[in-house]
């Protein structure tokens, strides 16, 4: 058996009307036109797929089909996100130096937010606001999610296609830090323009994968592709990724060398719809991406999650998440194309992402994905909290202040109803789930010699 990444079978076949009115309703809101919409809900409303049009214009079209098939949504207050206070203390002493050049490279940047003050009339918002998200304070020193899950559903099934548990997923960052020696940059990145790894290994279940890693090495240097490899444990062997491949789902192949042993997410088995490019929303390199804002207004967003480990809807076959806490936020609405359609030898298959983006926690809320045609393919929707700790019963990772941490992403193919949802951390007993800034990982974490060691 072979890990790898998969492709996407392109569709020929002709879209339905659904998503022509998908297409409208985007098209009004980038316009501006839910003034109206948000009237009709309140805190204490329950929002289900019986009543799903009343939040049209408050989700991103993708997210309202996800509700139209079942996810239930609590509307609670609108709280208030206080950042981590190191985070704070770095974005008063660093952002009055930071700039931006005419092309959107980022500089004199050191740690905290980039631009605490974004103005929607300067023609670099919407840069600013990607530059912002990329340094958000969800995590910026390093990040430890333990035994992740990751769960694929077909529409009409009640038990699970697939079930995916990982030992590690995070992050180290060479740049931006704030809460662990080095701060607030890991001097590495001088020499070498490495600013952060990130990686998921090793796959603990299903048997047949045990053992299976990918990691990223991500560069500062523009123009400069990351280096991905991908750990197999049948054949022991490591395997170069081209960057481009990371807009793929990720999937497992039967048949190890058999290149088209694996379609359309969904058709085999160990496949799901998530791509490495979509973690947190979006996790691909800022500058080969040109960025458009599109609008600022108050929509439904997962904040302050009730549940943690996140539970699956019961009504959508646990396809998505629910019931969960949904609260009116501000939200800057950001469209994002590849700078090159083909990039480093690949083609880019998703031709157009659009974010949403929270104002106060610089997250993304929800993003919709179209397809090399233009049409509406994938909807993500994540769900996030804000406490001192992961899990109620939490000894460990446990934080002197509230932060802001990801309980769920669904990933949603809306042309054939086939959605993964990545749990973290997951449902097993034990697992405290986040390790944020505490120094759990350290630069050599995510690093080749070290998956294959922890693959053996």
């Amino acid at each position: 058996m072979k890990f790898r990444i998969t492709s996407r079978t392109q569709k020929t076949t002709k879209r339905s009307n659904r998503f022509a009115a998908v297409v409208t309703l985007a098209i009004a809101i980038t316009c501006g036109a839910a003034g109206s919409a948000a009237a009709q809900v309140k805190p204490g409303d329950t929002i289900t797929r019986d009543n799903a049009s009343r939040v049209a214009g408050l989700v991103s079209p993708g997210n309202l089909m996800l509700v139209e098939q079942g996810m239930t949504m609590k509307i609670i207050p609108t709280g208030q996100l206080d950042w981590p206070p190191p985070y704070k203390v770095a974005t008063e002493q660093y952002s009055p130096q930071v700039m931006l050049t005419p092309d959107g490279e980022l500089r004199n940047y050191m740690a905290g937010l980039p631009f605490p003050l974004v103005d929607a009339s300067d023609p670099q918002a919407a840069v600013k606001i990607m530059w912002n998200f990329a340094f958000r304070p969800l995590y910026t020193d390093d990040v430890d999610a333990r035994n992740v899950e990751i769960i694929s559903h077909l529409p009409g099934s009640t038990e699970p296609l697939e079930q995916i548990s990982i030992g590690h997923m995070g992050f180290y960052k060479y740049i931006g830090r704030t809460e662990v020696a080095p701060v607030p940059f890991n001097d590495e990145v001088l020499k070498t323009g490495i600013a952060y790894r990130a990686g998921a290994y090793p796959f603990l279940d299903p048997p047949e994968v045990r053992g299976a890693g990918i990691i990223r090495q991500g560069y500062a240097i523009p123009g400069f592709e990351d280096a991905v490899w991908e750990y197999g444990p049948k054949t022991r062997k490591l395997r170069r990724l081209s960057a481009v491949s990371l807009s793929d789902s990720v999937g497992f192949s039967q048949s190890a060398g058999d290149a088209n042993s694996v379609g359309q997410a969904g058709v085999s088995t160990f496949a799901s719809t998530v791509d490495p490019n979509s973690e947190f929303g979006f996790a691909a390199k800022i500058q080969d991406f040109n960025y458009r804002l599109l609008g600022e207004k108050p929509m439904l967003a997962v904040v302050e999650a009730e549940n943690s480990p996140a539970k699956p809807c019961p009504i959508d076959g646990g396809r998505t998440i629910c019931p969960e806490a949904w609260e009116m936020r501000n939200l800057y609405i950001i469209e994002a194309t590849p700078k090159h359609r083909s990039l480093f030898g690949g083609r880019m298959i998703i031709s157009k992402r659009i974010f949403y983006i929270d104002s106060e926690g610089w997250f993304i809320t929800a993003s919709d994905q179209f397809d090399l045609m233009g049409q509406l393919w994938k909807t993500i929707a994540t769900f996030n909290a804000y406490r001192d700790r992961a899990v109620p019963d939490a000894k460990v990772a446990v934080w002197p202040f509230k932060r802001m941490f990801q309980t769920a992403l669904v990933d949603e193919d809306l042309t054939n109803g086939f959605s993964t949802v990545v749990y973290s951390p997951g449902g097993k007993s034990g697992n405290e789930g986040w390790y944020i800034n505490m120094g759990a990982v350290d630069s050599t974490f995510f690093t080749t010699n070290k998956m294959v060691q922890a693959g053996h």
